[in-house]
């Protein structure tokens, strides 16, 4: 990607699309940043606790380039994300493009996703190449964490820490509306 970096210059960022999934729960709880506290010398460690099983927990996928969010996608409670599901959302996706990132589509998308088995069943890399977009490469087994892992999701979930909800509706993430450039995220 470095290479390709070097080659199209700014370019080839604003081609990229990163999509992926995260499990929004119940209970996401402080970063050790938000729950630290001064302490002198002789106080006593603050106690940490063993974390249940959520109660309410739903999957979501999410989908955002240079300038923000794309689209976000809520798995059904009871379901996971199988191929099939994966192409009717990237077909949903392309749709929502056309309106709100046409000029990624005429420029060409560079998709960025891991190689979790639904991204690389043989009915999503069909539907990919039918669209002329290209797979950027995840390494397979790569220890690295996604970049959505690394940079979305955590931002997404600041306001969610150290809350607790009690149903799928009050688990709602408010995101900024891609048509509106005021409320691109920062990075």
């Amino acid at each position: 990607m470095l290479n390709r970096f070097h080659e199209e210059g700014n370019k080839f960022p604003q081609k990229v699309v990163a999509t992926d999934e995260t499990w929004i729960r119940d209970f996401e709880p402080e970063l050790k940043s938000q729950s630290s506290e001064w302490r002198g010398k002789g106080s006593p460690r603050p106690k940490k606790f063993k974390r249940a099983q959520p109660n309410v927990k739903q999957m979501m996928i999410f989908v955002y380039d240079c300038t923000g969010v794309i689209m976000t996608d809520r798995v059904p409670s009871g379901t996971t994300v199988t191929a099939a599901h994966y192409r009717q959302f990237l077909q949903k996706l392309r749709r929502k493009m056309h309106t709100n990132r046409l000029d990624l589509l005429e420029n060409g998308v560079l998709i960025l996703h891991d190689n979790a088995r639904p991204h690389l069943g043989k009915d999503v890399r069909e539907l990919l190449d039918g669209y002329s977009w290209e797979v950027l490469t995840h390494p397979p087994y790569s220890s690295d964490m996604s970049l959505p892992d690394f940079d979305l999701f955590p931002k997404l979930k600041i306001n969610m820490r150290g809350v607790r909800f009690s149903t799928l509706e009050d688990l709602s993430v408010p995101l900024p509306d891609p048509s509106d450039s005021s409320t691109v995220l920062e990075s």
